[in-house]
């Protein structure tokens, strides 16, 4: 049975040809569409679509209105299509912030620049969203996964159909009171992630302590534009102190640093501590920033005193970086399927045997704190 789909924006022209794609797609199946924000909440209601596209700025309710209250009376999985603009990106991350689970540029050349890609990465994500079991709102304290016959890329990622096999060793959900310390003592923590990461990374950051002992590098698989709001908003929100990572940033302490969108995140090791290196990185690198890349590095800079952590996302990024921290002895851990809004990326990780533990995102922060931090 096809997916189906409402399709809200205020632009005639916008909402037919996000119907023609969508529609081109057999697994999905556009059911209404609404012209402005009141429009999506009551045919949301009466619908009982399984995936809703909303634009952000619309006459008589604008889209993150529109979102709080369909999460509020009707929960349903939601792609927000947004400008890559400054203003566009916190608008997006309030529609996040509001509950939606991923978004897109809305300008198809910003998708990716063949425009074949774009449609079909379009049509992914809304079948990620749609083939969810069980949609389940996150708390606020606070940017997709069918196989397809070949890869997609673009500014935003690429599937993988590795990442979406059945796993072949599915590592057991571990609580907070299952897990004990190793005792290991750890110089960096790596978190990697991408559809559904800036609401699981706020989640976890909001928790940490001021005075947490290591430098973190997150990787979140997100537009140049979006980057620089996403990572002012979490220090805000944080009591250690989040930053947009530059090139030659010295690590410190209780500090995260989070990959710049459009560009890779390296670490080198310097002295006693280590040195980020941002660069443009190769034209034909389809995640930038690449969970892959700042894991390979953290492998030669840190060796074993690595713990990484593999989050919520589309493909399999981060399970090849993964693979190589592990054989210097570093600690991997995944997110569990149930937490996810996307099951791919920690799949990818769990299913290749790489990861020693998979945990629910509520309990994330806990255990990577019982876990680094000696008391």
């Amino acid at each position: 049975m096809a997916i189906k789909v409402l399709v809200v924006d205020d632009s005639s022209f916008f909402r037919r040809r996000v119907s023609e794609i969508v529609n081109q797609d057999p697994e999905l199946e556009v059911i209404a569409t609404a012209s402005n924000g009141a429009e999506a909440v009551k045919m949301a209601a009466e619908l009982n679509p399984q995936v809703i596209t909303m634009d952000i700025e619309m006459p008589v309710m604008d889209g993150i209105t529109a979102v709080r209250e369909i999460m509020a009376k009707c929960p349903t999985p939601i792609l927000m299509f947004s400008s890559l603009t400054h203003d566009g990106a916190k608008a997006t991350l309030d529609a996040l912030d509001a509950g939606a689970l991923d978004f897109l540029p809305k300008r198809f050349e910003d998708i990716a620049t063949n425009k074949d890609d774009a449609i079909l990465l379009l049509q992914q994500r809304v079948k990620a969203l749609g083939r969810r079991r069980m949609f389940r709102p996150i708390a606020r304290p606070f940017v997709a996964s069918t196989p397809s016959v070949r890869p997609t890329s673009s500014v935003l990622g690429t599937t993988s159909i590795a990442a979406h096999t059945p796993a072949t060793a599915p590592v057991r959900t571990s609580t907070a009171a299952s897990i004990r310390a190793s005792g290991k003592q750890y110089k960096l923590l790596l978190i990697g992630t991408s559809t559904g990461g800036p609401v699981a990374l706020q989640k976890i950051l909001t928790q940490f302590p001021a005075n947490y002992p290591h430098p973190i590098l997150l990787i979140q698989h997100m537009p140049a534009a979006f980057t620089p709001a996403f990572a002012s908003r979490l220090n805000g929100l944080c009591k250690i102190e989040v930053k947009e990572a530059a090139n030659g940033d010295l690590l410190k302490p209780g500090c995260a640093y989070l990959a710049p969108g459009g560009m890779q995140m390296m670490v080198e090791r310097t002295g006693g501590s280590g040195r980020l290196k941002v660069i443009a990185g190769s034209a034909d690198m389809n995640y930038k920033p690449c969970v892959d890349i700042t894991f390979a590095s953290a492998s030669k800079a840190f060796s074993g005193d690595v713990l990484a952590v593999v989050l919520t996302g589309m493909g399999a990024d981060g399970r090849e970086g993964a693979r190589m921290l592990k054989a210097v002895g570093a600690t991997i851990w995944a997110q569990d399927e149930a937490s996810c809004v996307v099951y791919g990326m920690p799949q990818a990780v769990a299913s290749a045997g790489i990861a020693t533990q998979s945990i629910a995102l509520d309990n994330m922060a806990e255990c990577i704190l019982k876990e680094s931090v000696r008391v």
